[in-house]
């Protein structure tokens, strides 16, 4: 019990030892998994490419099926354009591209989180050296350390949330990259029903 209350302390004072940048760090963190989350709920293979409706395009079947999926709405969009095969495939990169959404802000929180981190580090360090004794010459040394390591917090801090960021963005760009050749060659089975 006692060593749980020491690492709650620890961690209380790591996130104090961030400064005021804790609060952009927390906005990148929180921001982040609700991007992953959304993402990855939204990309799962029944919303994009139930597997009843492949199996119908590509054995030719009457295409009956979930209307939200990313798939049905190309469908239903190749049955009613039928002679415009161009509004077909940009209908479907426009699909492509509503899969992205948000996407590209985890790139910019993996590259911003350890900046903001720094930031916090140098300040931490600016304010752990104005505090040498004019006396001495000297900082305290038990304070000293004491005030690096603290500093250091903000840059673990932003280490710790730009690493998540760019696995979830790894691995939802790999995703979408998947669905969209499993979507380029259904396309073309779809563009030959509608000729």
């Amino acid at each position: 019990m006692l060593l749980a209350a020491a690492d709650t302390f620890n961690l209380i004072s790591v996130f104090k030892g961030a400064g005021v940048l804790i609060w952009p760090l927390l906005l990148c963190s929180v921001t982040a998994v609700f991007i992953v989350c959304e993402r990855a709920y939204a990309l799962r293979k029944a919303a994009v490419i139930p597997q009843d409706l492949v199996d119908a395009v590509v054995e030719g079947r009457p295409l009956m099926g979930g209307k939200h999926t990313v798939l049905a709405r190309i469908v239903d969009f190749a049955e009613r354009h039928k002679n415009d095969e161009g509004a077909v495939k940009a209908f479907a990169r426009l699909q492509l591209n509503r899969m992205e959404r948000g996407i590209p802000y985890l790139d910019v929180i993996y590259a911003a989180a350890p900046l903001i981190g720094l930031t916090g580090t140098v300040v931490g360090l600016l304010q752990v050296f104005s505090q040498i004794s004019p006396d001495t010459g000297l900082p305290d040394p038990v304070a000293f350390t004491k005030g690096v390591a603290l500093a250091l917090s903000a840059t673990v801090i932003g280490l710790c949330i730009a690493i998540p960021s760019l696995v979830g963005s790894g691995y939802l760009q790999r995703k979408i990259e998947n669905y969209a050749a499993q979507l380029d060659v259904l396309l073309e089975r779809i563009l030959q029903r509608s000729r």
